[in-house]
């Protein structure tokens, strides 16, 4: 089966004190079927609108139309001011490829929208970055050089015309600029002054391109130039980062305004460090910061492992602490409230996923798992058994690397903490996927039966739902065994005063591999592939084998330690 690609649309508005304007934008979005509006982040200072959503390419194409005919109806450029530089109503529509796409077809979607923008709604459009119609014209800044009041000027040299759309000065839409780009972060630095020389001076520090070289006093010493006559440039801190310093009056504050344009050169902590460092080399303090828009969760989780390592500190924490820790630490809730399920975009994008049984509290899982319903059952009990046990593995691991006096082996304890937390994130994801697929038995024996054709595919559709509901025991049985290995190592080595911890953690993953196999066994007999029968009975009793092994080594170290 061929899996949809998905394209994010980020497209910058010229708006951003007008909450009914944007939100007539933003219904225009919204009116697209297959679209998902992902986040709305305006900013009064800077006067602009960042607007995310995702879907299919055709979609977001469609939906990105409507949404720059409609800004082109209700913003008028001729009026607008603001601290960001701009050059029109939508000034900039980036595409982003997601999943199960290239950036060469998301540039051909790009170049779509561009054609289509310049054509009906006669607003000159310049394609940028992937989409470029030439190298002079990849980089946004050169795309927007002059601004909107450069663009009548702009319009008449040769060089400049659009690449959609009339080579006219349209004075109330201005000019776009579309196309399609890797995964950017807008992200900016609070520093405690309001001049924005020195805010400057710090972006000049961080930024890829640097500063311009100077003889002599660094500030109005000649330009360094080279053999060619170019003004020869001194790098900046981080590569695969654009960077300016402004003044914002809403916060009544100076900021580093970043664009982070691969986050794997170049990480959010990474570039949040290097502002810091230039900021107290200047005799200023970075305050805290703010995301614009939405960031992918490993950008976070990386942020939260950056700086528990920092503190020496085990990084086998859950998910939600290390969101946590790099909230605290990047100071993201200085401006604002940093609601982690409204920013980050993969818990965007599952919030519509359907999760009943991980969403209750312990009462009402134990009362659902109690009740007249076959489901959950003995699959989705023996996940959540496995992920307690892994849990408990964990605990221990997490205490041992907090120990007094075993500050030198942290980093040994925090590896294995980690590993559990894996586990642990995996088994829980199954407690759901168990229930499901005994749902999907029920709803393959409810299909129609009346004739042949019908009764071939209800066959069909019971033996794969069938399946489906073999796999995902034997999933829990092979994550249940693989949880040993931490816990038997917490047993051995970790902390003392939590060695039971461990034995009972390893009880659990023993009774969540038992558990799964029974689960595999009573639905492996109505399939009729018995070479797939035998083969998955044959690993489940090997893994039940080494699981009651590995059960028995745990429990005698355990007793051994307790008898020292």
């Amino acid at each position: 089966m061929t899996k949809q690609a998905l394209i994010e649309c980020v497209p910058n508005f010229s708006e951003g004190r007008d909450l009914h304007i944007i939100k007539q934008i933003t219904n225009e979005i919204e009116s697209v079927e297959g679209v998902k509006l992902l986040d709305v982040d305006s900013g009064a200072a800077t006067n602009r609108t960042v607007v995310t959503f995702v879907g299919a390419p055709e979609p977001v194409v469609e939906a990105a139309f409507r949404a720059i005919q409609k800004a082109a109806e209700l913003i008028d450029m001729s009026k607008h001011k603001g601290e960001h530089p701009r050059m029109g109503a939508t000034d900039v529509c980036p595409l982003i490829p997601i999943a199960n796409t290239s950036m060469e077809e998301t540039a051909k979607w790009a170049h779509q929208l561009g054609k289509k923008v310049g054509e009906a709604l006669n607003i000159p459009v310049y394609m940028y970055e992937y989409a470029a119609s030439s190298e002079e014209r990849r980089n946004l800044a050169t795309v927007r050089s002059g601004e909107y009041e450069g663009l009548p000027q702009k319009l008449s040299r040769a060089e400049w015309a659009p690449d959609y759309g009339p080579a006219q000065f349209n004075a109330q839409a201005g000019a776009t600029a579309i196309g399609a780009r890797d995964f950017l972060v807008a992200y900016n630095v609070n520093l405690n002054t309001t001049s924005v020389r020195r805010a400057n001076s710090v972006a000049f520090d961080v930024r890829e391109k640097g500063r311009v070289k100077r003889t002599g006093n660094p500030i109005t010493g000649a330009v360094v130039k080279d053999e060619a006559g170019q003004p020869v440039r001194t790098p900046g801190a981080c590569k695969s980062v654009k960077a300016i310093g402004w003044y914002i009056e809403e916060y009544k504050m100076a900021q580093i305004s970043m664009n982070l344009t691969n986050i794997n050169i170049t990480p959010l902590h990474v570039a949040f460090e290097a502002c810091r460092k230039s900021a107290m080399d200047r005799g200023l303090r970075v305050t805290g910061s703010e995301l614009v828009g939405l960031v992918p969760l490993k950008v976070m989780l990386d942020a939260g492992h950056y700086f528990l390592k920092q503190q020496k500190r085990s990084v086998g924490v859950s998910e939600s602490e290390l969101i946590r820790i790099a909230v605290n630490s990047l100071g993201l809730n200085e401006l604002g409230p940093f609601d982690p399920q409204k920013k980050i975009i993969e818990y965007q994008l599952r919030a519509e996923e359907s999760r009943p049984l991980l969403d209750m509290n312990l009462q009402a899982f134990a009362d659902e798992t109690a009740s007249e319903s076959p489901a959950p059952g003995g699959g989705s009990i023996s996940a959540y058994v496995g992920a307690l046990g892994i849990s408990l593995g964990a605990m221990v691991a997490n205490l041992s690397a907090h120990k007094r006096g075993w500050d030198q082996r942290w980093e040994e304890f925090s590896e294995w903490a980690e590993q559990g937390q894996q586990l642990k994130h995996a088994l829980l994801q199954l407690v759901d996927e168990d229930t499901k697929a005994f749902n999907g038995i029920l709803a393959a024996f409810r299909l129609p039966k009346s004739t042949d054709q019908e009764k071939q595919a209800r066959s069909e559709a019971i033996q794969a739902a069938t399946r489906q509901a073999v796999e995902t025991p034997f999933q829990i049985m092979q994550l249940a065994y693989q949880s040993f290995e931490p816990i038997k190592a917490m047993a051995e080595t970790g902390n003392p005063n939590s060695v039971t911890d461990a034995g009972v953690g390893a009880l659990c993953a023993r009774a969540a591999v038992r558990g799964a196999f029974l689960n595999v066994k009573v639905n492996v007999a109505s399939l009729k592939d018995q070479a797939y029968v035998s083969e998955v009975l044959s690993k489940g009793e090997e893994y039940l084998r080494l699981a009651e092994e590995r059960e028995k080594e745990v429990m005698a170290l355990v007793e051994g330690r307790l008898s020292e």
